[in-house]
């Protein structure tokens, strides 16, 4: 359908058109160019009458009683002009960079499905997430191309982020061969899949509090990161404790290491040193000589395991918890001993930040997946609602970003700085986006794309008001109440 007619100066990035048709703000549109199709993303529209341009003139005929609109036909002279940021050329099927400017004069039509299909690189077969926003089109993304080499999931507060990522494991688990999928969740917003009948059968839920990590698996290397201050010679005695451990039992605990070192002859401020933070981690009850769950049981071909840290209030011991999971995710995946697995980090800020939690425990082994992990197809998903604080070296090894509703300008500017797919256009536009919507940039798409996240299946939880909170607390302190009057009667 053609919508207008290019205008004035155009340019290899931006051009103007007057509308003649039905377009909108967000619309995608097609021009014929010598190159090919050339395909551009409309980013404002402005309405203009050359009667009202000139605002002295608009004075004058007010201060002489002159109605303009009687004296002369200015509403006929009322005209739209749309402005458009070039997204590429479509040549051969083939997106490309555009080298040529289009003509003023070109006609400009509404990009229809099957060109922006093609353009964006949707996979007929791929993850249904949502629409294209004002055009209808179903987003289907390549599960290769959007998790092989990671994926940031960003979005303030309530911008619609576990939506978003309910959604992705929704198709995931639809698939008849699909990822081990592992979501660390940190509000039990994702126990509901084990509730589904669709996905009931494809779920496991952990509750964090009875997770439990097999010491005799843990080399001097593994405990160094639980324990960041350990020096290399405190390492170095620490293996020769585990060494000697092994070979005298197949299993054992924390508290047999701690006795060890009490019995070792190691340097006396050293050993103390090591033995107090040896007793912090035992103090966790995180550690003992089994693991909980399995490795098999964690990474499951189209399975989806859910750690639920909503009863954990210790930061430190959730940091452990992602730390442990993801090394023997890492390791075991390196071995061929699981199947390709995508490792989903909720609050991501809190495992992985920036500069000033440098020390954060679980932060080594995200920073690790992130920069090797898609030689053994082990992939991460970082969903995190403070990007500024989230680490650097993780953000910037994510080379698809599904970016909603962000209004810190901070958090704005480090994403535009980690992402090579982010232009000033849709920076600009990141902060205006409703509840739902979200732009894709980089590996999983040839080209930014706004779109429409769509509905899930699987139930969430609901929002309660604040009138229903207060009312749940009312009701549950009198239960309380009435049970402990209860048993100080009967005693």
């Amino acid at each position: 359908m053609e919508v207008g007619t290019i205008i004035s100066q155009s340019s290899t990035q931006n051009f103007l058109f007057a509308i003649t048709g039905n377009v909108k703000k967000g619309n995608y549109v097609k021009v014929e160019t010598q190159e090919g199709e050339l395909i551009g993303f409309v980013t404002e529209i402005v309405r203009d009458n050359k009667y009202f341009s000139r605002p002295e003139f608009v004075r004058e005929a007010e201060n002489f009683g002159f109605n303009l609109e009687e004296q002369f036909p200015a509403s006929s002279w009322e005209y739209l002009i749309g402005e458009v940021k070039i997204l590429g050329v479509l040549k051969d099927g083939e997106e490309e960079r555009v080298n040529l400017a289009p003509s003023p004069g070109s006609k400009v039509f509404l990009a229809d499905e099957e060109t922006l299909k093609k353009f964006f690189g949707f996979d007929e077969n791929g993850l249904e997430i949502g629409k294209i926003k004002l055009h209808d089109l179903n987003v289907k993304l390549n599960t290769t191309r959007l998790f092989k080499k990671h994926l940031a999931v960003l979005g303030i507060s309530g911008s619609g982020k576990s939506h978003l990522v309910n959604v992705l494991i929704e198709e995931l688990l639809r698939k008849e061969n699909s990822p081990a999928i592992i979501i660390i969740d940190p509000h039990g917003e994702y126990t509901n899949f084990s509730q589904d009948p669709k996905f009931s059968f494809k779920t496991k839920v952990f509750d964090g509090k009875e997770i439990r990590f097999a010491t005799q698996d843990i080399t001097s290397f593994g405990f160094s990161e639980l324990i960041p201050d350990m020096s290399s010679a405190q390492r170095r005695d620490l293996s020769s404790i585990l060494k000697k451990l092994k070979e005298g039992k197949k299993s054992f605990t924390i508290e047999d290491v701690i006795k060890e070192v009490k019995n070792s002859e190691f340097d006396k401020k050293l050993k103390n040193a090591l033995i107090s933070w040896l007793s912090e981690l035992d103090s966790l009850n995180l550690f003992s000589n089994v693991n909980f769950p399995t490795i098999n049981e964690l990474a499951r071909v189209n399975g989806l395991s859910v750690i639920d840290l909503s009863n954990i209030v210790n930061l430190k011991e959730k940091q452990i918890i992602v730390a442990r999971i993801g090394r023997i995710l890492f390791e075991e995946r390196r071995r061929g001993n699981i199947p390709p697995f995508i490792f989903i980090v909720e609050e991501a800020h809190q495992f992985a930040p920036h500069k000033e939690e440098s020390l954060a425990i679980s932060k080594g082994i995200i920073e690790q997946i992130a920069r090797e992990g898609r030689k053994f197809f082990a992939s991460l998903v970082l969903v995190s609602q403070r990007p500024v604080r989230l680490s650097t070296t993780a953000l910037s090894q994510c080379n698809t970003q599904i970016i909603l509703r962000i209004t810190n300008p901070l958090d704005i500017q480090h994403v535009e700085e980690s992402s090579e797919g982010i232009t000033k256009e849709v920076a600009q536009m990141i902060s205006s986006l409703k509840v739902g919507e979200a732009f894709i940039v980089g590996e999983a798409v040839n080209s930014p794309v706004l779109i429409k996240v769509r509905n899930r299946s699987v139930e969430g939880k609901k929002d309660k008001s604040m009138e229903e909170a207060i009312k749940d607390f009312v009701e549950e302190s009198k239960a309380k109440k009435e049970y402990i009057d209860c048993l100080l009667y009967t005693s």
